[in-house]
This record gives C-alpha cells, sequence and structure tokens, in this order.
C-alpha cells in the first residue's frame, strides 16, 4: 500500500481512545506505554502498565511527544518524538554514550525511539510514513538533528523485541545516516535539518 495513504497527527490532537487502541495491541506496547526511556530502572520496575499509560497521557496534555498515524481513519501506528533530554534513560544508554556526539542537554536535538505498528498493518508503509512525520514534527518545533537508534537486521535477529526501534533502512529512507554503530547491530542514525 503506498504510504502516503498513511495521515500521521501530532498525538495531542488525537483522541486517546485511538491512543490507547494502538497501545492495547497486544506484547511490549501494553505495558510500556513509550516509557521505558523515561524512567529509571527503579521507576520502570515499581510501576504498572496502568502508571505507565496514565504517565504518558499527562505528557500528552503538556506537550505532544509523538504521532498516531491513520490509515484509511483507522487508528493504526505510533512513532515517539521528543527533545532527547526528556529520555534520560536513553541518556545513560551504551548506543547513546558510545555513539551519539551530541551535547546531552542540547534540547535542538531530537530523538526518535520508539515505532508501534498494530500487527494487521504492518508491511503497510505506516512506519516509513511515521518517520518522514516525524522529522517534519521535530523540525517545525525547532529541532536542529534527529537522531534514531536502529536495529541492523544484517548483524542483529531482528526480534519484535528490538523492531520497535526500527530498522536502518527505515531511517536511511527518510534520509538519515548513519552517524555510528556503537554496538553489534545497532546503529546511531542523524539527520541535521538546521544549522
Amino acid at each position: 500500500m503506498d504510504e502516503s495513504t498513511v495521515l500521521a497527527v501530532p498525538v495531542a490532537d488525537v483522541p486517546w481512545e485511538d491512543v490507547r487502541l494502538v497501545f492495547q495491541t497486544r506484547g511490549d506496547p501494553a505495558g510500556c506505554w513509550c516509557q521505558f526511556f523515561k524512567l529509571n530502572g527503579a521507576e520502570w520496575r515499581a510501576g504498572s502498565s496502568a502508571d505507565r499509560q496514565a504517565r504518558l497521557s499527562e505528557q500528552v496534555q503538556d506537550d505532544s511527544p509523538g504521532l498516531i498515524a491513520y490509515l484509511d481513519g483507522e487508528a493504526v501506528g505510533w512513532c515517539a518524538v521528543e527533545p532527547r533530554p526528556r529520555y534520560p534513560s536513553l541518556l545513560r544508554s551504551r548506543v547513546v554514550t558510545g555513539g551519539s556526539t551530541e551535547d546531552p542537554a542540547d534540547e535542538t536535538v531530537w530523538a526518535i525511539t520508539c515505532f508501534v505498528v498494530r500487527t494487521n498493518f504492518r508491511r503497510r508503509g505506516v512506519a516509513s510514513a511515521l518517520v518522514r512525520a516525524a522529522v517534519d514534527h521535530a523540525r517545525s518545533r525547532g529541532a536542529s538533528v534527529i537522531e534514531g537508534y536502529p536495529v541492523d537486521p544484517t548483524e542483529r535477529e531482528a526480534t519484535a523485541s528490538v523492531l520497535y526501534h526500527g530498522t536502518i533502512s527505515l531511517f536511511e529512507g527518510a534520509g538519515f545516516e548513519i552517524g555510528s554503530r556503537p554496538s553489534n547491530g545497532r546503529a546511531v542514525m542523524r539527520l541535521r535539518v538546521r544549522d
């Protein structure tokens, strides 16, 4: 299916039920609610799925920490994209500390950290449309650089537990370049959108 039929909308502008529909698919999204990189280890272990859902709901009220994708009017996917300093656990991860050259405190450095596509809507261009829309979203809100931290399926098994990061080819398709390869099977992808 042509990805141009996918519409990506800032999460703050969509009904909460659409967000729930995307996240309450099966597997990791239903337990994470895109909070893994925002919480420290103790907070993550102490919290429940309901706690994380409430946290995302609060974040949506304050800002728009991601995008919801629609296909034929149905909510089918999610992409998390925010200024990188809002992800304290990400900033401590080996991929970022070993692979990014950007200042950790720079609010103009944005990160695309997560994709969720409902099972029946995969392989229809949803993730490709989301990454392109995430670039536009970040650029319009003052980003100078956007990073992603995808998996290289030629070097690492691409299981569902790691594919939420996206793949190198997904980011390359949106104009990103490999900045570094800090670990086996992972890359820091970078797109400069403003000097």
